[in-house]
């Protein structure tokens, strides 16, 4: 069987580890952590880097850290992971949902400011794919009206939109290290970038149980308080050490998805409309985080993927559009035409593509690929 997805190693997670659980600091903030953060903050650009125990935590760390109350709204896209939502659900939040762009199935930011009202607190784009939403634009659209921008990065680890790392281009960036991501820390794990400076103390504060504690540990204070709402934010350091071996490998791990991502697009662009192919606009570059292809209908998409899984090889679709489920229709609201979201995501199925994925197992997807085709 041909599994869609096998969690990145490089093969120094375990001495990095091993050397984790020697220092006899397991609770998180320990070495490993602290240079996890710092390589964020000088790959990427940002304020300040902290580790998470997951996106999702990112996530509601940040909704906490823009004081989301009851009855503000936060507009975002429907085709994404649940957590994009929960985050700002959880703190009494409205979700606006708008429509896709189709050819890349982020956020259309041209239709944006018509669902912006007095309650609208954020815009959240997701960087599907690993792909970069249009952020000129929304950074415009957030500025015109004093609302904040944090970007769901949870795919975007290294790539960049016009040569600025995604996650670090709005107020607030989270990403995910969970086994699907490019980068993992070991099963689950996230990061949280802030990149306006006024929100790092309070951020340190929220992510330290509501107290003061890193002030303490860095000789501000002279002991720690409790201060604001908070909640645990903070990783296993041996979390911590899983990542950083990655860290250390990002460009090789990165090139080599890369390389898979361009075999498949050479071979399928062939036979496939463009529109059946991911779409890159110009002066992005992405992380190869996924390789998908969208069928005629969603019924030929489900005889892809049984036809896929005859020749044993696994191809599953995406998300279910957030605002269709019964959450959604409950704490959300879908404003304008949904012309796109549904209609492309039934029709969207994922391809095999992981790192040290052999390049005879992908020759073997392709020759099925394009023998369904034919």
């Amino acid at each position: 069987m041909i599994p869609f997805n096998i969690p990145p190693k490089v093969g120094t997670e375990l001495a990095y580890i091993k050397q984790a659980i020697a220092s006899d600091k397991l609770c998180g903030d320990g070495y490993f952590s602290k240079k996890c953060e710092k390589w964020f903050e000088d790959s990427f650009n940002t304020t300040k880097a902290l580790l998470t125990p997951s996106c999702t935590a990112s996530l509601e760390l940040a909704a906490i850290l823009i004081d989301i109350q009851p009855g503000d709204e936060v507009i975002m896209p429907s085709y994404t992971f649940v957590s994009t939502a929960n985050a700002f659900v959880l703190r009494g939040a409205k979700i606006i949902f708008v429509d896709v762009r189709p050819d890349t199935m982020n956020i259309d930011e041209t239709l944006i400011e018509a669902a912006i009202t007095a309650k609208t607190k954020a815009i959240v784009p997701v960087h599907y794919a690993g792909v970069a939403c249009e952020m000129d634009t929304i950074l415009a659209i957030a500025e015109k009206h004093d609302l904040w921008v944090v970007e769901d990065a949870a795919q975007g680890v290294m790539s960049t939109y016009k040569n600025k790392a995604l996650g670090a281009i709005g107020h607030i960036g989270c990403y995910s290290f969970h086994e699907t991501k490019n980068y993992s820390s070991g099963g689950e794990g996230g990061a949280i970038l802030i990149n306006d400076p006024k929100l790092v103390a309070r951020a340190e504060i929220i992510r330290e149980k509501g107290t003061n504690r890193s002030q303490f540990l860095h000789g501000i204070v002279d002991k720690y308080t409790w201060q604001d709402i908070g909640s645990s934010f903070l990783p296993s350091e041996l979390q911590a050490a899983y990542l950083y071996a990655q860290l250390e490998s990002a460009s090789e791990i990165n090139d080599f998805r890369l390389s898979l991502w361009n075999n498949y697009y050479t071979e399928f662009s062939k036979i496939l409309q463009p529109a059946q192919l991911p779409h890159i606009p110009n002066d992005l570059k992405h992380n190869a985080h996924m390789f998908y292809i969208k069928l005629g209908t969603s019924e030929e998409r489900a005889k892809f993927i049984s036809f896929m899984k005859t020749c044993d090889i696994i191809t599953p679709f995406h998300y279910i559009p957030l605002h269709s489920s019964p959450a959604g229709k409950q704490f959300g609201e879908f404003i304008g035409d949904d012309n796109f979201t549904t209609v492309e995501s039934s029709k969207l199925v994922r391809l095999p593509l992981y790192y040290g994925m052999p390049i005879k197992i992908q020759q073997e997807v392709i020759k099925r690929v394009l023998e369904f085709f034919s």
